[in-house]
């Protein structure tokens, strides 16, 4: 600033200068000087001003990625989890599925984040939050708005970063969307002797993202994670326990529990008036661990894994409660099904060089490990398409084009159990294997 000060002085005098050269007995004046000095007093102004901008203009950060794609499934109107289900008639099509532009605004100890997703089907808010840090010791952050639920790895692994297209089958279920409506405090020490402990926890809805409560619950989620560097034997740890506690209301007075006492495994039905509008219990248990090892010569590698069980209220058809639309069609099938469940998967990625990724991936989704494939459809039984087991192995290569640009090609294997060879109605299609594997080319570009 002073360089540049001298530099302007310099200038207007030798204009100053210019000016007198045709009176050569002139000298300059106090009042010259003083208009001289003026000058100079407004450029600084201006560029107080300026640096003012500025400075508030490095707060905004703008990111944002595209990723376009083309998939090809074994058969039409097939239901997929590798990126929603294809329309009827259709087993080729070409999507963006994802189209994300995030603002934020980080003023150091605030933050606010704006993130929209805009795709051929429309416009969705994903992220709109704000967050306050503490700042003595900087560890605890309070958040307010719609953000990602705080549980387990995969939910907070970008979208952007993962290797895999899509989240598994288990998290597209429990956690549809990612995001939920509530508040939330964390724990992250930047230093001192916890600094390898987090912990992130909070009330929500217990809705989905962007929508409005619908009762008067409120549903606990939380996550106490470790990381633990191991730094001369080029090997990271993290991992990480987490607990869902919450409750969804019954819209309708049909419950149904399962019945172990009878000869044959079936649900019992509790069609008692008083069942309309009451409560019950949705509670996951989650552990995960995630392992980083730079392999010599090849590259880095990850391991990934996590479990989640516990019970979830949904449907005959579906086991998500989440956005039952069955009840506005037919009360007995939006009937309430309590579940018990357990999903897993295991993630093993590979860099190969500086460009390149193997992507292996292996999920299993069972919600209802009181039943087996041979009680499915069996005389006498009673069980619907919501406790059909699945499993998938999914697998790809990533190919980084450059810092903003990397292509994926990814197939995935889609099995679900095989019912009873009796099964009839909806469940009759599931005596076999179903064609519902899907192959996703996609390029993203991020910035």
């Amino acid at each position: 600033m002073k360089l540049f000060n001298a530099i302007i002085i310099v200038s207007i005098l030798t204009i100053s200068n210019g000016a007198f050269a045709q009176d050569t007995t002139r000298v300059a004046t106090k009042d010259d000087v003083a208009e001289v000095k003026g000058q100079v007093d407004g450029i600084n102004e201006t560029m107080l001003e300026m640096k003012s901008t500025v400075d508030a203009l490095k707060k905004i950060k703008i990111s944002g990625y595209l990723q376009a794609q083309y998939q090809a499934a074994d058969s039409d109107a097939v239901t997929s989890f590798a990126g929603g289900d294809f329309p009827a008639n259709t087993h080729e099509r070409f999507s963006v599925r994802r189209g994300r532009l995030k603002v934020n605004y980080d003023n150091d100890l605030t933050q606010y984040v704006l993130q929209i997703d805009i795709t051929q089907g429309g416009v969705g808010i994903k992220d709109m939050y704000a967050s306050v840090k503490e700042p003595w010791m900087r560890a605890f952050t309070f958040t307010g708005g719609i953000f990602d639920r705080p549980f387990g790895f995969e939910i907070s692994y970008s979208s952007s970063n993962r290797e895999a297209p899509e989240r598994t089958r288990m998290y597209q279920i429990l956690f549809p969307g990612e995001r939920e409506l509530g508040s939330k405090i964390e724990f992250a020490p930047e230093s001192g002797p916890l600094s390898f402990l987090n912990f992130k926890g909070g009330l929500f809805n217990g809705v989905l993202n962007n929508a409005n409560e619908n009762d008067n619950n409120k549903d606990f989620i939380g996550r106490l994670g470790v990381s633990l560097p191991f730094q001369e034997e080029n090997l990271a740890i993290d991992g990480g326990v987490s607990l869902y506690s919450g409750k969804v209301t019954n819209l309708t007075k049909y419950v149904y529990s399962f019945d172990n006492s009878a000869p044959v495994k079936k649900y019992k039905v509790d069609s008692t008036a008083t069942n309309t509008g009451e409560s019950f219990g949705r509670a996951y248990y989650g552990a995960d661990v995630q392992l980083y090892y730079d392999l010599p010569i090849i590259g880095g590698m990850s391991l990934r894994s996590e479990f989640i069980t516990g019970q979830q209220p949904g449907t005959g058809n579906l086991n998500s409660f989440y956005g039952n639309k069955d009840v506005t069609k037919d009360l007995q099938k939006g009937a309430l099904y309590v579940r018990k469940f357990t999903g897993w998967y295991i993630n093993y990625i590979q860099n190969v060089g500086l460009k390149n990724q193997l992507v292996v991936k292996y999920d299993v989704w069972d919600p209802n490990t009181e039943a087996n494939a041979e009680d499915l459809g069996a005389a006498g039984s009673n069980f619907e398409i919501g406790d059909l087991k699945y499993s998938t192995l999914g697998f790809g290569w990533i190919y980084h084009w450059d810092s903003n640009v990397k292509f994926v090609a990814y197939y995935d294997m889609v099995r679900n159990e095989k019912v009873n060879s009796a099964a009839t109605g909806s469940l009759a299609p599931y005596r076999n294997d179903l064609k519902d594997n899907v192959f996703t080319l996609r390029m993203q570009y991020k910035f």
